[in-house]
Order: structure tokens, then sequence, then C-alpha cells
């Protein structure tokens, strides 16, 4: 029999005790009697089980801060939905909460028996939403990139969730194999023209539901910092009035799309229209404000998940 190794007997401990204090509602002291360790023991194995992300917490509780700040949203932008996690002054992760949040919306829509068409963009928000995904059997649905997976230097794109999202839900996944940004538009044309893309497109267009990333711009935004964007072609952008990109589409402070060359090279399947569509963003930071309200405003989407600070400032700006 093989000897397990220290480092994976600790985390089988971790696991046991997590479970034990986090799902059985056990005390320290009792698992510290089940387990035969010390009570100081205990609560450093579940200690453990949290920093290792052994353990996933959702809040159903709901709180009536939240709901009220969520249906001021729905309200003065006329959303389908709007979900408000609390804030964390002192946290210094940019996903906590509002991974765990946008993780169950994905899965309430992914629970439905009848076949839908999802669609999903890209970015770090997303990503950690779609990581806290339990695994789940949904042969009935479909899922479709809005994004290319092919990064500037041609290797596949650190953000793009399709592959991660289509391993944990076991369902039929419909890639966009193109980069994220064409050299020109000659070229995202003669791209498009292609069989399996024009489907991929066709598909993206008739979603269900879409959940996306919201990005800021300026030359410390991920369009420039991951190599999409030259910093002038982001100078430019921001001084013609840019406030932010979903999916690589550049918007105004109106959420209307910039008439730029750069739009003219973005390869992604079109933004969902909400008419059809749920299109969900996923956003929290004070540097993501200006964009989340100028996207809400201009109807890109028609439901937003984020924090009370970020829920405050929208209903206010």
């Amino acid at each position: 029999m093989a000897k397990r190794s220290d480092t994976q007997g600790r985390l089988d401990d971790a696991a046991r005790a997590g479970w034990l204090y986090y799902v059985a509602g056990r005390t320290q002291d009792e698992i510290a009697n089940a387990m035969g360790i010390s009570r100081q023991s205990a609560q450093r194995l579940v200690s453990l089980a949290v920093a290792e992300r052994l353990i996933k917490v959702r809040l159903d509780h709901p709180i009536s801060a939240c709901l009220e700040l969520a249906e001021g949203l729905r309200k003065k932008y006329d959303l389908k939905h709007a979900e408000i996690v609390p804030s964390d002054p002192g946290g210094s992760s940019s996903t906590v909460g509002i991974a765990e949040a946008g993780a169950g919306e994905i899965e309430r829509w992914l629970k439905r028996p009848d076949p839908i068409i999802i669609a999903v963009g890209t970015g770090r928000t997303l990503k950690a939403a779609v990581d806290q995904l339990p695994p789940m059997e949904c042969p009935q649905h479909r899922i479709v990139s809005l994004t290319g997976n092919i990064g500037p230097d041609g290797s596949a794109a650190y953000y793009n969730v399709i592959f991660s999202m289509a391993d944990a839900i076991k369902a039929r996944h419909f890639p966009m194999p193109l980069p994220v940004l064409c050299a020109s538009i000659e070229e995202r044309d003669t791209l498009h023209d292609q069989a399996l893309v024009r489907s991929t497109l066709a598909l993206g267009a008739q979603a269900d539901v879409t959940f996306v990333g919201i990005g800021e711009l300026g030359v410390d935004a991920p369009l420039c910092v991951d190599g999409f964007l030259e910093r002038d072609e982001m100078v430019s952008l921001v001084d013609r009035g840019a406030a932010g990109e979903i999916c690589g589409w550049i918007y105004d402070q109106q959420g209307e799309l910039l008439d730029s060359a750069v739009n003219g090279r973005v390869a992604s399947v079109p933004i969902p229209s909400r008419e059809t569509c749920c299109v969900i963003g996923i956003a929290q930071g004070k540097k993501k404000w200006v964009a989340m309200r100028a996207a809400l405003k201009g109807g890109l989407l028609n439901g937003i998940i984020t924090d009370e600070a970020a829920a405050r400032y929208l209903l206010t700006a």
C-alpha cells in the first residue's frame, strides 16, 4: 500500500476537520475528541481547510441592506437580475464573495431541465466564479464563448473560462478559436467568414443567458497589461471618452459602442441583446465603477452582480 505523504496526510486531516465543522456543525472540542487531537490542533486544521480552499462556503441568509440595494438597482436601470454581496473594506481579494454569488447564479441556470444556451465572456472575476461551480452533469445545455481564446502571442488566453466551465458541468461547449483582437478589420472579416466561426457567432446570438466581466480602461487595464492594446491606443480611446469594455467591445460614458478602429478589430461575438437575453455583468472594485455605470446606463446589461460599495455608487452617480 502506498504511504501518504506528510503534506497529503495533513490536507486529508484538514478536509475531515473542515467537514466536521462546516457541514456536520461540530464544535472544535467535538472535532478534537473525534479525531483524537488537541483543541488547538483542531482549530489549526479547520483554518488550513479554509486557507487551502478545501471548504467553499455560501451564505444563504439574505442581508436586508443588500436586498434593498439590489431592488434599487433593478428599478433604476430596469434590470431582470440584481444581486449585491456585502463589501469587505479590509479584504485584499477582488473576487471573494462576488465569485460565490456569480457561481450561485450560474448554477441556478444550469439546473434548468430544458436545454438552454449559456454565453460566457472572460476575465478574472468570471473565472473565479466558474472555479466555484460544483461538478454537474448538464448534457442538455450548450456553452458558447463570446470572446476569442487566443492571446496576442498565440498562446491560450489565461482568463478564458469556457474550457474550465465545460469540464465542471460536462456540457457541450463552443469556443471562439480567434484572437481577442485581430490585426485589422479585414483580418477580422476574413476570420468571421469561416464556417466554424459563423456557427459560433450564430449560437452566441441565440443565448438565453450571458455572463460577462466588466473591464475598466486605462494604461493599467487588462487590455493593455495583457498585450491586446498598445499604450498609445489606450490613451487615445480614453481621450475620446471611452469608459469601459465588455468582451473587448469599447463603449463610452453613455454605454454606446465607440466608433473606433479598435472596435472594428474585435473578434468577439456581439454582446447579446437585452431584449432576448439575460445579460449579467459580474464585477466589483472602485476602478470598475465608471465602466459598470456606463454599461448599465446604455443598456448593455440587464443584470448585475456586485458589492455594496459599487451598488451605492451606481444608485447615486
